[in-house]
């Protein structure tokens, strides 16, 4: 038989213990605290993904060293926000995915602005890289995008809906993507160009 204190110390203890439950129960816990921690980040991260990325190629990759090969992986990736911004990058590591969030890092870093008419390019233009040649066409409304894959990937990314290319000489999509952002860059809007002229946007259309 327990004391009349025996009884009321177990009970106080009880009853302490119950109060400090209810209190990390109030609080969340670890649990909670761990939650919105994974929330934060997916909201940051929800932030900072304004850029689509479309992965175009991915090569393995091998290097002789002494005590025999290193295989790794070369990822080439075009990020853009379809409304005039694209960059293309590239990205080498031992694992795919770890080689594509290189490339898609080196593509953001390298973003070209493209002036837009409508849902095309204000006027033809050539790129050149290597021994890649790239020609883009404007286009009426509805065409569509006629353009290899590589091509393809870099003018969808940039926003552009309404073109026609011309591709020649090599078909290495590092080659042609690059070649087809060369062709990007010197595109000029009227505005651009009547400035650089010293003149107004009607005399430049005529």
């Amino acid at each position: 038989m327990q004391s009349n204190e025996q009884m009321e110390r177990s009970a106080a203890n009880e009853s302490g213990a119950a109060n400090a439950r209810g209190e990390r129960g109030e609080r969340g816990g670890r649990g909670d605290r761990g939650g919105r921690g994974r929330n934060d980040r997916n909201d940051r991260f929800e932030q900072q993904s304004e850029f689509k990325e479309r992965l175009v190629s991915v090569n393995r990759v091998s290097k002789t060293v002494k005590g025999g090969r290193n295989m790794r992986f070369s990822a080439l990736v075009v990020v853009g926000d379809e409304n005039g911004r694209v960059g293309a990058g590239m990205g080498k590591a031992a694992e795919i995915p770890e080689a594509i969030r290189k490339a898609n890092e080196d593509a953001k870093k390298h973003l070209v602005n493209v002036p837009l008419e409508g849902t095309t390019i204000p006027h033809e233009m050539t790129g050149y890289y290597s021994t890649a040649k790239s020609v883009l066409i404007p286009a009426p409304e509805g065409t569509g995008v006629i353009a290899g894959g590589a091509a393809r990937a870099v003018l969808e990314m940039a926003g552009i809906k309404d073109i026609r290319t011309k591709s020649f000489g090599t078909n290495n999509p590092i080659n042609m993507v690059k070649a087809t952002i060369e062709a990007l860059k010197q595109v000029r809007s009227a505005e651009q160009v009547a400035k650089m002229r010293g003149k107004t946007v009607e005399e430049i259309l005529g």
